[in-house]
């Protein structure tokens, strides 16, 4: 599994580089044959609390890709909650089988 990270307009720290791909790796459990998670990151209001946001696609072969963006305080709770969002989807997509 690929994982590519793309900050908007600012540097990603390595703490946060290896906080998404450790998170990323936990999709796999799901769906095997994932071939691509594509991160993004970035800072939608700079003035407000709320302004951090990941918008995260996952790319499984014969499948349609599943795209899923949460908005938080930080980054790693924005990752969080957008790898949630596209746990349900997977699992979703899962019993449809």
């Amino acid at each position: 599994m690929d994982v590519r990270i793309q900050a908007i307009h600012f540097e990603a720290s390595d703490k946060l580089i290896s906080f998404i791909n450790k998170k990323a790796e936990r999709l796999a459990r799901h769906n095997t044959s994932i071939t691509d998670v594509e991160v993004t990151l970035k800072v939608v209001k700079p003035e407000t609390a709320m302004n951090k946001e990941a918008v995260i696609k996952v790319t499984v072969p014969q499948h349609e890709d599943l795209v899923a963006n949460k908005i938080a305080d930080s980054f790693e709770e924005a990752v969080d909650l957008t790898l949630e969002a596209l746990d349900r989807q997977l699992e979703k997509r899962k019993e449809k089988k």
